[in-house]
């Protein structure tokens, strides 16, 4: 409501300054703006939403968030709706050093501005949309979640779709985002699906993702205002459960985008992978759900659910995600009826996040050169994908001759911009 406030008051000073002063300009400006909505709706054309209830939501959805050009042509008006859209999201990572009790009352304050708890006509349409998408032939169901707003899904991002369809290029990939299901969302993923990839997102409708899971209790009381969320964000805490959930309701392919695809998941069913493992036992000694394959309705992932409701804590890193999947699996040991399997960490996590960073710089020697060659030798092996740890990369240049840009260049579809990523 913030925003659409802002941009009505932004909107009606620029309509006065345009009419009072520069009637040229404005008549310039509003063929413009025509054309922009013109475009747009272009746009979602090319995403065939075949359903005219879906196409009626996201244009009435999408009148606050058309590209213009504010009086001192300086800024668009959209980025000064990701300017409002950053500092909305800047404002709900909690307050660190905090009590519980001052934690929960700060929550409970800033929930009218927690958007991804919110239920509207987007997310009433989303096992709709899901299912009708799926319906159009898919030889695999991949899933990503996108918490952050629609500005930073960036290059690194984008590399990770490409790879994906240079890998599936039959594949449907379902993003579940909130501020991707938007004009700029689409026109983000634009250069895909003019290519022919099946790629479209949805508002996630968590009550309905939770219900009738263990998930749906927690997520009640968290709704209620009467659960501590945590230090950490807690979107961040939603994507591990939001992932589980709709591989439990669907099935299909979870992944990260922080994350490069080598090649098919082929044959691969019912299977995590192992982060790090005991290098004399070969037995793993943790687990990761960044990458997670899985049947719809499989046992294991309601015993995670399960497992993140009992034992949720906001202020624990990773508690909610790798050491949950890690505690769970092991707590159920051999135990009959979970028919999963545990990959080995060269499946999806061949560089761990402390040597992680060496695959973005470029060889400085002959040395360097060799491990290179070495390296990516042993990632056209047994390796599906390999996670690029964002929290250690975000940060890194991938620079012309490294490990990254080498896979980069393999696995990407549309290739720009590879080194000023």
């Amino acid at each position: 409501m913030m925003v659409r406030k802002f941009i009505k008051a932004k909107m009606f000073d620029y309509q006065v300054l345009s009419r009072a002063k520069f009637p040229l300009f404005f008549t310039i400006t509003l063929a413009g703006m025509i054309f922009i909505i013109y475009t747009d709706s272009i746009i979602y054309d090319s995403f065939e939403f075949s359903n005219n209830e879906n196409f009626k939501v996201l244009e009435a959805h999408e009148r606050t968030e058309r590209q213009l050009r504010s009086s001192n042509g300086n800024m668009s008006m959209q980025e000064e709706i990701d300017e409002v859209e950053d500092e909305n999201w800047k404002s709900l990572v909690p307050p660190l050093s905090a009590t519980e009790e001052q934690r929960i009352a700060w929550f409970r304050e800033k929930m009218p501005k927690f958007e991804i708890l919110k239920s509207n006509n987007l997310t009433w349409l989303f096992h709709s949309r899901v299912k009708e998408f799926f319906n159009s032939g898919c030889e695999t169901q991949f899933f990503i979640t996108w918490i952050s707003p629609a500005g930073s899904f960036g290059r690194r991002e984008f590399f990770m779709l490409e790879s994906l369809f240079k890998a599936h290029p039959s594949a449907c990939l379902m993003i579940l985002s909130r501020s991707m299901d938007s004009g700029r969302g689409h026109r983000i993923l634009k250069p895909l699906a003019d290519r022919g990839f099946k790629v479209n997102v949805a508002t996630p409708d968590l009550a309905f993702l939770f219900k009738n899971t263990p998930a749906e209790g927690w997520f009640k009381e968290m709704k209620s205002g009467n659960k501590d969320p945590g230090e950490i964000p807690l979107a961040q805490n939603l994507s591990n459960l939001i992932r589980l959930a709709v591989l439990y309701k669907y099935g299909g392919v979870y992944l990260d985008t922080d994350f490069i695809v080598l090649k098919p998941f082929t044959g691969l069913k019912n299977s995590i992978g192992a982060q790090s493992m005991d290098m004399g036992t070969k037995n793993w000694t943790r687990l990761n759900n960044a990458v997670l394959i899985f049947d719809m309705n499989h046992p294991l992932l309601l015993k995670f659910m399960e497992e993140f409701a009992l034992t949720f804590d906001g202020n624990k890193w990773g508690h909610n995600g790798p050491y949950l999947v890690s505690r769970v699996v092991e707590n159920i040991g051999k135990q009959p009826g979970y028919n999963f399997k545990v990959l080995q960490p060269m499946a999806f996590y061949p560089v761990d996040w402390i040597r992680i960073s060496r695959l973005f710089m470029k060889p400085a020697n002959r040395s360097d050169s060799r491990w290179v060659q070495d390296k990516l030798l042993q990632l056209s092996g047994e390796t599906y994908g390999v996670h690029l740890w964002n929290k250690q990369t975000r940060n890194l240049r991938i620079e012309e001759g490294s490990v990254m840009g080498s896979l980069i260049l393999e696995h990407c579809l549309i290739c720009q911009h590879i080194y000023s990523s």
